[in-house]
This record gives C-alpha cells, sequence and structure tokens, in this order.
C-alpha cells in the first residue's frame, strides 16, 4: 500500500473576486492552477463542478475560499509552493487575504489514489486547529510520516 498527501489550505479575501484590487490574484489563477499540474509529483486538485477554474468557496461563506490538492510527498508540495514560480505569489497574499490567527493549510496522509472530499479536508482543517499537529492532521512546520511517526525537524 502506498501513501500520498493531501493538503488543504483556506484564506479569506480581502475584498469580492470582483473588486479591482483583487485583479492580480484573479489574473494569477490559471496559470497556477496549470503550473501545479504539470509540476513534479502533483497528482489531483479539487475542482468546484460549476466549470469555474478557481479555488472553491466553503459552503455559505462567500469570502473563503479552498485549495484542495494531492501530491506524490511533501518534497514536491514544498518545492511547487515555494521554490517555483508559486512562491512569488505566496509572498504578495497579504494584498489579497486577511491574515488568519489560527492554521490555514493542514496536510495527511491518504492510500494511494484516494481523492479526498472537500467536506473531509475541512474537517481535517478543524482537527488541527483544536488539537494541533497529530498524524491525523498536520501543518507545514511540524509533520508526520505515513506511518504516524514525527518528520525530524528541517530548516525549509
Amino acid at each position: 500500500m502506498g501513501w500520498e498527501l493531501a493538503q488543504v489550505n483556506v484564506a479569506r479575501l480581502r475584498s469580492p473576486l470582483d473588486a479591482p484590487e483583487m485583479a492580480g490574484f484573479v489574473a494569477a489563477i490559471d496559470p497556477v492552477l496549470r503550473m501545479a499540474e504539470q509540476s513534479d509529483g502533483f497528482l489531483w486538485r479539487y475542482a468546484d463542478g460549476h466549470g469555474r477554474n478557481v479555488t472553491v468557496r466553503a459552503e455559505g461563506d462567500n469570502t473563503m475560499v479552498v485549495n484542495l490538492s494531492v501530491w506524490s510527498s511533501y518534497e514536491a508540495l514544498h518545492g511547487f509552493t515555494y521554490r517555483s514560480a508559486h512562491g512569488a505569489f505566496i509572498r504578495q497574499r497579504n494584498n489579497w487575504f486577511v491574515p488568519m490567527q489560527e492554521p490555514s493549510t493542514a496536510l495527511w496522509w491518504v492510500t494511494t489514489g484516494i481523492r479526498p472530499t472537500l467536506d473531509e479536508a475541512l474537517r481535517r482543517l478543524v482537527v488541527l486547529r483544536r488539537y494541533g499537529p497529530s498524524p491525523r492532521a498536520f501543518g507545514v512546520r511540524r509533520r508526520y510520516q505515513p506511518d504516524g511517526t514525527p518528520t525530524r525537524s528541517s530548516r525549509r
């Protein structure tokens, strides 16, 4: 049995997507999604089912965007997120999103081929926020291996 890394991240928009101050974010959505899909280790991403190629909004909250994807490894996810051109967009996130006081990203291991639902992903984020990092849901700084053992700390 093999393992893949699922990740969910949420962000609260500073303004509606059609506001002029969000134009840079909106213009980057399609190129960033294509970049992710072409990255080594990318396996899958959730699409909202409405034909939009934009991160989905959490049910009942029009200010919250959600990204859910599966990667072959933490290294692949990290490489795309911070070491590709995507990193430039990360550095601009405060222009588009309200800083969050609680964790906004949760990671967990899934059996190869499993694709989590949006509800499951948001529940994992709640687990991380409520109980802290564990093999069930963890963040980028305190990670776990698929067998549940903590990953040794490394500077990334």
